[in-house]
C-alpha cells in the first residue's frame, strides 16, 4: 500500500466497467473534434445541420455525438463537459464507440502577460496535477503530446500562416486553487498555461492508442498582481475559427 491513494493502481487489468465490452461499436466518422465552445457547437449544428450519430447521456443531461460533412469527409464533434472526469469519460465511450482520431479545441488561462487573448498554444505536454491521468499511466511529472501530432498542427498552421506557440500547459482540478506560489512554481517549469482537461485526455489516448491533439486559445490572464478576467469567453470569431482549424488538423491524421 502506497501512503498516497492516488499512487495506487492496476495499469494491466481491465476496469470492471470496460469500455470496449458494455459499449457496442456504431457507424461513427474515424475523425473528431472535442470542442469546449458550446455556442459554437450549437452554431454548426444549426448551419451545418448536424445529425446525431450517438445519443449519449450522462446523469447531468445529454451529451450527444454528431456528424457534419467537412471537405467531402464525415466528422464528428461533442462538447466533453468542464473539468477531467467528465471529458475523460465522454473520451473513453467515443473511443469505444469506434472514433480514432481526435484534435480538441479549448480556451486556457495564461501564465505570461504577452500572451494577449487569441493567442493559439499548441500543447506538446502537461502537467499533470490532477487526477485522472494516474488511473491511466504510471506516475510522472508530465505528458506528452505525440510529436507526430504536434506536427502536423504544426504544418496545417504554417501552410496557413497562422501565428502559434507551441509550449507546456498546466492541467489542475481546482481552478481556485491556483495559488500566487503556485503559479510561479509553474511558470519556473516551464508552463505557459493552465486549463482542466489536457493531462488527462493526453493520458486516456496513450492508454487506449488513439491520435489526440490539443489546440487551446489564450483566454484570462493569471500572470499579474490580480486575476484579469480580459473577456475572453466572448471571442465568438476566435472560438468558430479554432473549430474549423481543428476540423482541418484532424482530416490530416
Amino acid at each position: 500500500m502506497n501512503y498516497f491513494p492516488i499512487l495506487e493502481h492496476d495499469y494491466e487489468s481491465e476496469s470492471k466497467i470496460e469500455p470496449s465490452r458494455v459499449i457496442k461499436p456504431r457507424d461513427v466518422p474515424d475523425h473528431c473534434v472535442i470542442s469546449f465552445f458550446q455556442e459554437i457547437n450549437r452554431k454548426i449544428i444549426e448551419e451545418k445541420q448536424a445529425k446525431v450519430i450517438v445519443a449519449n447521456r450522462w446523469e447531468d443531461g445529454e451529451h450527444p455525438i454528431y456528424e457534419i460533412d467537412h471537405q467531402g469527409k464525415r466528422l464528428s464533434f461533442f462538447h466533453p463537459g468542464v473539468g477531467a472526469p467528465i471529458a475523460a469519460g465522454l473520451l473513453e465511450e467515443a473511443i469505444a464507440f469506434g472514433i480514432k482520431n481526435f484534435i480538441v479545441c479549448g480556451g486556457c488561462g495564461v501564465l505570461k502577460q504577452d500572451l494577449f487573448v487569441g493567442k493559439l498554444i499548441l500543447v506538446d505536454s502537461a502537467v499533470r496535477d490532477e487526477g485522472i491521468s494516474y488511473h491511466y499511466l504510471e506516475p510522472s511529472r508530465q505528458v506528452q503530446t505525440d510529436p507526430l501530432i504536434v506536427e502536423a498542427m504544426k504544418t496545417v498552421l504554417a501552410a496557413r500562416g497562422i501565428s502559434f506557440i507551441t509550449g507546456k500547459t498546466w492541467t489542475t482540478d481546482a481552478p481556485y486553487r491556483e495559488t500566487p506560489g503556485m503559479i510561479q512554481s509553474r511558470v519556473e517549469e516551464g508552463c505557459l498555461t493552465v486549463e482542466m482537461e489536457a493531462a488527462s485526455l493526453l493520458a486516456v489516448a496513450k492508454y487506449r492508442k488513439v491520435k489526440l491533439g490539443q489546440l487551446l486559445y489564450a483566454g484570462d490572464d493569471l500572470s499579474g498582481e490580480h486575476w484579469d478576467k480580459r473577456n475572453w469567453q466572448s471571442r465568438k470569431e476566435i472560438r468558430e475559427s479554432l473549430f474549423w482549424l481543428a476540423a482541418d488538423i484532424c482530416l490530416t491524421l
